[in-house]
């Protein structure tokens, strides 16, 4: 799969797809894939969302691929190259992004490592969103979070009891629903490249990088020529902590404040540092604007102050 955070390049313009479109647009096929499939149409959906910058990727746009699906050997249909994790890599190419939801579906269903899901709840979209993680689909550590968030921000378990003609399920945390504009790594802006070429992301203003694999934290030193225990502060990293590929790194030093979000909510399994990688707030900052003493542990349900 994709990098979370190096494949979205969107369209500038004015014909931008929005998330609700997005969904009005795909629901019906996501539904369908369920019943043919036994996959969750939440999960379908907050994958296509994400993995697609809401269908505005250059990847969706010129390829139909909403899924990030790699070409790998046994691809004998169209192809389309751009860069990834590496230069010109292999992408599956569509007649229509209908053809990349049935591929999504299939690919999943075929694969091996994928065969634990099916013996999961249909309607637990935590448990498939923790899955596809432990699966491998995603490099991104917080990829259960963030299709965790774009399935209870947009209500998107509404679609799976459609789906088997349940009955609509209940928002699993209501105040999550009502959270709006979570920022997401997908929608880190691009403003330029590394002297070897890797993307340079902002966030908060702040420029950062996502971690490949193998990456190591004296040799993105010398590659953003930069101290190590620059990068080390700038991410509150201990010494001896390792690089794990789609991880934030903030090359620079993250603002007392987020510009633009207010508070965040705390999900099950994130820490306050996650919140300050995310949002590009300094951790103890964080501490300080919340009245908590360092390496407080807060449970789910927390409000964090962000300014």
């Amino acid at each position: 799969m994709l990098v979370l955070g190096l494949c979205f390049e969107t369209l500038m313009g004015q014909n931008k797809s929005s998330a609700d479109d997005y969904i009005l647009r795909f629901s019906p096929v996501a539904m369908e894939k369920m019943r043919d499939f036994k996959i969750p149409a939440s999960i379908t959906l907050a994958q296509g969302l994400l993995e697609s910058g809401n269908g505005n990727s250059k990847l969706a746009t010129q390829a139909n691929n909403h899924f990030g699906i790699k070409c790998h050997k046994e691809w004998s249909g169209k192809t389309f190259f751009m860069d990834d994790d590496e230069k010109n890599e292999c992408f599956r190419s569509y007649k229509n992004p209908d053809d990349s939801y049935r591929d999504h579906s299939l690919f999943l269903t075929q694969r091996p490592r994928y065969s634990f899901l099916f013996e999961l709840n249909l309607m637990d979209y935590q448990a498939w969103a923790k899955g596809l993680s432990k699966a491998g689909y995603a490099t991104n550590p917080m990829y259960p979070q963030l299709l965790t968030r774009l399935i209870e921000r947009h209500q998107l378990y509404r679609f799976d009891s459609l789906a088997m003609g349940l009955k609509p399920s209940k928002p699993i945390a209501v105040a999550v629903a009502k959270q709006e504009n979570t920022p997401s790594p997908s929608e880190f802006e691009v403003v330029g490249k590394t002297k070897s070429g890797r993307y340079l992301h902002s966030n908060n203003h702040t420029k950062l990088i996502f971690a490949k694999e193998g990456d190591r934290i004296d040799l993105l030193a010398k590659e953003l020529n930069v101290f190590s225990w620059q990068l080390i502060k700038y991410n509150e990293l201990q010494d001896d902590d390792s690089l794990h590929a789609g991880e934030v790194v903030y090359v620079e030093k993250k603002g007392r404040k987020s510009k633009q979000f207010e508070t965040h909510l705390m999900q099950k399994g994130e820490n306050l540092r996650d919140i300050s990688q995310l949002y590009g707030v300094r951790l103890s900052r964080l501490e300080k604007i919340n009245h908590w003493k360092a390496g407080v542990v807060l449970p789910a349900g927390t409000v964090v102050k962000l300014r």
